[in-house]
């Protein structure tokens, strides 16, 4: 990328923003496997990271490749990895152990149609309760969704931001459309980003904790090589970061890592609310649905409906206020998604007591305007 301090007009593929994006953002690893629909983000940061000192490599699976992310990130580097459905399955036992060690790292899933193989080429927005649930126990991570181009290259900056902030892993989801969708994107001069890297330990090293909990839950790490005696694991643990299964340690370590990002709610939410004040029927969407959905809400608004749009860009942890708060005039409540039904279950938790109705495409095809704009005035039609 051009080191001019000017913003350049460019045109991008989704998937290869989100590459620029991350060597902007700092990411100097990348460890992957080749896995359609994502796979152009992995060529791309093959020939981007050599040329700023970083390390590309290809693992020899998905298992291998969120391994070599984590012990990087421990290493004290920004990394990421990026695939789609089947492989970020795979991903999720070490994602767990991200959560649980509190490494932070970016996963990038750009997401095909299921299940198992699925559909490799065709759209899906299938992933939406893995990336919140995809690991056992109780987790904790951040999940964005992009509805652009220009908004992958955003969102992928600020996913590595807030995985530095809150030592959490961040799943940017991004269905096959946006992946593949070449957009002209206005890419800020690097030295106009405000980039955020971790808090690294300043303490004494013989009194060091690397898990202290503190006033903001979010405790600096080791920096390596600066003398700290350190341990990481999977297994619960105390301040010391050392095995224990008391429960008086226990239960203040796990309140500090399940509660930091409702504490972070201010650095976390993200939300777009298009003609929310007087909806009578409100609109949820994101990824490409929301692009049919904000064209379906104006035309519907054209036509004299009281429609709008929310637009959840951070999914996980769900935007529950602002969507209430969007939602106090709405009659009913439309969840338009390409998968059976996943966000429609949360929206209803949120919702409860307003009708919810449901659009859903599982065929591969994405959800038009049209279809969103006729369901509008079918519901309006009934009120």
């Amino acid at each position: 990328m051009s080191a001019s301090a000017q913003t350049q007009m460019r045109n991008l593929q989704g998937n290869h923003a989100c590459a620029l994006a991350a060597v902007a953002a700092g990411c100097r690893f990348y460890a992957g496997y080749p896995i359609t629909p994502s796979s152009e983000i992995a060529e791309r940061m093959a020939g981007e990271l050599p040329q700023v000192g970083g390390v590309f490599i290809q693992m020899e699976d998905e298992i291998a490749s969120i391994g070599a992310v984590l012990g990087a990130s421990i290493g004290g580097v920004k990394a990421m990895t990026a695939t789609s459905g089947p492989g970020f399955s795979l991903k999720q036992e070490n994602l767990g152990y991200a959560m649980g060690a509190e490494i932070p790292c970016v996963v990038i899933d750009v997401m095909r149609g299921g299940p198992s193989t699925g559909m490799p080429t065709r759209p899906s927005q299938g992933d939406v309760m893995q990336a919140r649930w995809g690991s056992h126990g109780d987790t904790v991570v951040i999940a964005l969704v992009p509805d652009s181009v220009a908004e992958i290259y955003s969102q992928t900056i600020r996913a590595f931001n807030l995985s530095e902030q809150l030592r959490v892993p961040v799943v940017v989801l991004i269905d096959e459309i946006i992946g593949h969708l070449v957009e002209t994107v206005a890419v800020p001069a690097p030295e106009s980003l405000t980039l955020i890297d971790r808090k690294w330990a300043d303490s004494p090293v013989d009194t060091f904790k690397p898990y202290a909990i503190n006033g903001d839950d979010v405790p600096p790490m080791p920096r390596p090589g600066a003398g700290y005696r350190t341990h990481t694991t999977g297994l619960t643990h105390g301040e010391d970061g050392f095995p224990t299964q008391d429960p008086v340690l226990v239960a203040p370590m796990m309140d500090r890592i399940l509660g930091k990002l409702e504490r972070h709610r201010d650095l976390v939410d993200c939300f777009e609310a298009i003609d929310c004040e007087d909806a009578e029927i409100l609109v949820v969407a994101y990824g490409i649905t929301a692009r049919a959905a904000r064209r379906a809400v104006r035309r519907a608004r054209e036509q004299g409906l009281r429609a709008g749009l929310f637009r959840p860009v951070t999914l996980w942890p769900f935007p529950e206020q602002a969507l209430r708060s969007a939602a106090a005039s709405a009659k009913t409540v439309l969840v338009p998604e390409m998968n059976a039904g996943q966000l429609c279950w949360e929206v209803e938790r949120v919702c409860a007591g307003t009708p919810i109705a449901r659009l859903n495409r599982v065929d591969g095809e994405v959800i038009t305007p049209q279809q969103i704009e006729q369901q509008i005035m079918d519901l309006a039609a009934h009120e």
